[in-house]
């Protein structure tokens, strides 16, 4: 599952990219230094994770990742075409939710498309886009629907009515993410507004004005969409010096949550992901999989043969281990369960599969 960095040109998006993945990708001071989307996984922290490694004495530890692609800016009429818009479009439709990066800092030196500083305008421009795309994608829908309904086809008159009500909610500027549409019409359509949103906001480095903040804190509310406020430069500068220098940079700013760790357990949210862990002395892991999934999926994500020789897990809570104290301690009081297929796993689930192949 992957999250979609997007805005304006020059808001800061590869520079974020850049902090997050330690990657290479282009930040320009102009528009369109990146054309194809880099793809970067960044890793999701998690002291739960560290914990089980030393109580395994695990030769490895290895954690969960979040899967971030960078995404050239949009500009005004990219529905219509402009600045290669429909080919970034396509990326976004790609993705499975979206970080919408908004520019909150001052700087002459780069190039601000709107002419000038304005959070809440660069927000409008973007949604603007998405919402015109999927007001397309409806009015196509629409076409494609109309013979089969004519010829009495009940599922396809349906569809029409949805796609009525997705295309007034569009012209009034309501996003599809608002509307409640049911799974299937969600999966078939796949709308650009229906993704789940993050905010983003790229601040100066010693100055968050909350003038600036509170209007987006605001946005975020009314379209159901989460905000995470860094400094985009800092953390990317922050990223280059060696771990163990970090903690104390951090300090010195006065910053108590480092920003890429919020946006990395906000990804984590955003996606409605859970995390389990598989430990011992080889390895121990994290692996992210959506809510909801069985046992047998979640053997999957580890290796396929594993999910198809399934014969049952070994569960126990990190929660109960952390409580306890050690492994050997949940053993002892009996609290590792065995469990089947149908088991739905759980955040904090420490696992063991056993297979035959």
């Amino acid at each position: 599952m992957e999250i979609g960095i997007v805005g304006l040109p020059n808001v800061g998006k590869s520079t974020l990219f850049n902090a997050l993945t330690g990657a290479a990708a282009a930040a320009a001071n102009f528009p369109f230094t990146t054309i194809e989307p880099n793809v970067g996984v960044v890793p999701l922290p998690d002291e739960r994770l560290m914990k089980l490694g030393e109580e395994f004495n695990s030769s490895k530890v290895t954690p969960a990742g979040i899967r971030f692609v960078d995404i050239a800016g949009l500009v005004k009429g990219a529905s219509q075409g402009e600045g290669l818009g429909n080919k970034f479009l396509s990326h976004i439709r790609a993705v499975d939710a979206v970080a919408h990066v908004v520019r909150c800092f001052s700087d002459d030196n780069v190039v601000n498309v709107l002419g000038k500083l304005d959070p809440m305008g660069s927000i409008d421009v973007i949604e603007t886009e998405l919402l015109l795309a999927d007001l397309q994608q409806a009015q196509k829908a629409m076409e494609k629907l109309r013979g089969p309904a004519q010829a009495g086809d009940k599922k396809a008159r349906e569809k029409i009515v949805l796609m009525e009500t997705a295309m007034a909610a569009f012209n009034q500027g309501k996003s599809a993410r608002t509307l409640n549409l049911p799974p299937e019409i969600i999966e078939e359509f796949q709308f650009l507004t229906v993704k789940p949103l993050l905010y983003v906001a790229n601040t100066d480095e010693a100055n968050i004005s909350s003038a600036l903040i509170e209007p987006i804190k605001q946005r975020a509310q009314i379209d159901h969409a989460a905000l995470v406020v860094l400094c985009a430069k800092m953390e990317a500068e922050i990223v280059q010096l060696p771990p163990e220098e970090r903690a104390a940079y951090y300090e010195a700013a006065g910053i108590t949550s480092p920003g890429l760790a919020m946006l990395a357990k906000a990804g984590k949210e955003l996606l409605n992901l859970i995390c389990f862990f598989t430990a011992g002395p080889k390895e121990t892991r994290a692996w992210l999989i959506p809510q909801g999934t069985k046992a047998v999926k979640a053997a999957g994500k580890i290796h396929s043969d594993i999910e198809r020789g399934f014969i049952r897990a070994e569960i126990y809570k990190y929660t109960d281990l952390s409580r306890l104290g050690s492994y050997k301690a949940v053993q002892e009081k009996g609290l590792v369960s065995l469990e089947g297929k149908d088991y739905e796993i759980q955040d904090g689930d420490v696992v063991y599969f056993r297979f035959s192949v």
